[in-house]
């Protein structure tokens, strides 16, 4: 069964061919599904997780972005001529407001097509080697949402190593499995790393603990106790269990702190751009009024 999975790897990833591989070794492929059933369940709570955080910010951004364009490309150039009418001395930021519209309006087959080609050229450059590097570091570096990415890296690898494990596949194959599922690729070169390290007859958690920003104090010594305690995957499955309540508690923390972000942003943006629109008519009624 495990051969015949393996010839569909778009289908079935490696710790799919593997865990079966190790139950149909060890009679026990009973078991193995439904820890694989588990395993499956517990990664898409976790997904779930992460696209209801990533979701309100990304359709609110856009959202403003939309707004944006339209007073830009729509409501400013109606005012531009009611400006040129009334001969006032147009303040900077209204100026500005206007070069930019003026802008965007004569010269769209750059920008429009610009923004298109950026996001391929992203695509693109993020699947190269130094590109994924880069990208990945960011993840992890980013103010708001990096340390909710660790901490989801941190419980999908504690969670596949421990499930590996208990189902009896070898250690150091459970390391390469583990390396090529985190998501991350300066994670993975650490589990590389702590692979190397096992294969060399050393510890484990040694290669993992000098990468504390990668990997804390608590993940470290709680995979060394597993280690010379024999109890290994259960402590992994704990460690799994922390962080998941962790990125729990982070993405309400983030929705409850995303909301007020997001409408200040939109506050700032769209009524700078009215206030920018309405100076000149206050100046001008100042003038009247002298």
């Amino acid at each position: 069964m495990s051969t015949a999975l393996a010839d569909h790897p778009r289908v079935f990833e490696d710790i799919y061919v593997n865990m079966i591989r190790a139950g149909e070794v060890s009679g026990q492929i009973d078991e193995i599904l439904i820890r694989l059933a588990e395993y499956q369940e517990a990664t898409a709570k976790l997904r779930s997780q992460i696209i209801s955080a990533m979701t309100y910010p990304v359709i609110s951004l856009l959202l403003i972005g939309g707004i944006i364009l339209f007073l830009l490309l729509v409501i400013i150039p109606k005012f531009k001529e009611i400006f040129i009418s009334m001969g006032v001395e147009l303040p900077w930021i209204t100026q500005t407001l206007l070069d930019l519209s003026d802008w965007l309006q004569e010269n769209y087959y750059i920008w429009i097509p610009g923004i298109f080609v950026s996001i391929f050229a992203f695509r693109a450059y993020s699947k190269t080697t130094m590109g994924r590097r880069h990208v990945d570091w960011i993840k992890l570096n980013l103010p708001i949402f990096g340390e909710l990415f660790k901490k989801v890296a941190l419980s999908r690898f504690a969670r596949t190593f421990a499930t590996l494990i208990s189902s009896g596949v070898p250690i150091l194959g459970a390391l390469e499995i583990v390396a090529s599922t985190s998501g991350n690729v300066h994670i993975e070169e650490v589990v590389m790393a702590a692979s190397e390290s096992v294969r060399q007859g050393e510890t484990l958690a040694s290669p993992l603990a000098e990468k504390p920003k990668l990997f804390p104090p608590m993940v470290t010594r709680m995979v060394a106790i597993g280690e010379k305690s024999g109890a290994l995957e259960t402590l992994l499955m704990k460690i799994s269990e922390f962080y998941d309540q962790q990125v729990e508690a982070t993405v309400e923390q983030l929705t409850s702190l995303i909301e007020p972000i997001m409408i200040c942003i939109m506050g700032v943006l769209v009524g700078g751009m009215v206030l920018a629109i309405f100076l000149p008519i206050f100046e001008l009624q100042k003038q009247l009024q002298q």
